[in-house]
């Protein structure tokens, strides 16, 4: 083992147990169609898995001083007017979600309700996420918990899957943090996950951390769109200012997830996506095919973790920080 690589595992450790002894109470509140999330008494997101939308979301991640980092819209299916001509407006990108472009040929990705504002090289044939069970809902001292179930259906309103979201959320004084694991079994016949960029766990910024005010870098040295998208990496990371304060995002891809290291659908317009399939987008190769059909029965994980934290990814330790999570994942 180097020098180098000594110092980044110790590092790891050190801010791993820093985490932990300085981590601030976390208290989850359901109200209807909803879970409240805060951290330290302060407001961190908001859990929004109404049937009335075609997935499961997070409305709006705060720094643990309160600084919104993700786009504050759409609300349900409202875009406000003055966003509603913006060139990336997207509007199917919630602030934090997981969906996926083709899954038995159904688009979870785009949502039906957006329709107006799509071309038409978007499929049209909408999937949606039906919610089945809140299955834990847990408050603590040092974390809380929330796990969801959700059928996955085509416009026949028929059941082809079940999707299980779990979100473990904690922070300190200086970062906020979410694990989130996402869990889908076929029921009665195969499920296939169609080759495409669209997907698949999605984070969709706020304008300030757009390019060129945000800058974008990921875990092999990448820096900006050309040299992020639809690239393999561990980590990506989005650093910027928001009223006057230097604030970051990462996203960390889990060794245990689909397909690690996954692929990176970053944009520079403020979407950092971590996408395991879309292969023949990504090489620019119609020979290469990310497809992957789940058998009836199976089940396939993915999993990431998402840091919210102050200053730049260097100041904020975001290596080191991968690192630790590599290690205990």
């Amino acid at each position: 083992m180097t020098l180098t690589n000594k110092w980044v595992r110790f590092a790891s450790l050190f801010l791993l147990a820093a985490q932990l002894s300085s981590a601030e109470e976390v208290k989850l509140k359901q109200q209807g169609n909803t879970v409240e999330v805060t951290i330290g008494g302060t407001l961190f997101t908001t859990y929004n898995f109404d049937p009335d939308i075609a997935k499961a979301y997070l409305q709006s991640l705060r720094t643990a001083t309160g600084i919104v980092v993700t786009r504050s819209y759409p609300l349900m299916k409202v875009i406000p007017e003055e966003h509603q001509h913006e060139r990336s407006l997207e509007p199917h990108q919630r602030p934090l979600y997981f969906a996926h472009g083709d899954i038995n040929g159904f688009n979870f990705w785009a949502e039906e309700t957006f329709s107006k504002y799509y071309g038409a090289e978007t499929p049209s044939h909408f999937g949606r996420m039906v919610f089945r069970k809140l299955e834990e809902i847990r408050s603590g001292t040092s974390s809380g918990t929330v796990r969801a179930s959700f059928d996955l259906m085509g416009p026949d309103g028929k059941s082809f899957a079940v999707e299980d979201q779990t979100f473990v959320f904690f922070g300190d004084k200086t970062t906020r943090t979410v694990d989130c694991t996402f869990v889908i079994r076929a029921l009665g016949a195969p499920v296939k996950f169609g080759d495409t960029k669209e997907g698949t766990f999605a984070i969709r910024l706020a304008p300030q951390l757009t390019t060129p005010q945000g800058t974008m870098v990921n875990s092999t040295g990448g820096a900006g769109e050309k040299e992020m998208w639809g690239k393999r990496a561990d980590w990506v990371n989005v650093d910027g200012t928001i009223d006057g304060h230097s604030v970051g995002v990462a996203v960390f891809d889990n060794p245990r997830s689909f397909h690690y290291p996954t692929y990176w659908h970053a944009r520079g317009y403020g979407l950092l996506a971590a996408n395991p399939f879309g292969l023949s987008y990504f090489l620019n190769d119609p020979k290469q095919d990310g497809s992957y059909t789940l058998a009836p029965g199976k089940s396939i994980t993915f999993s990431y973790r998402v840091v919210i934290h102050e200053g730049d990814y260097k100041a904020a330790g975001i290596a080191a920080k991968y690192t630790g999570y590599a290690k205990h994942p």
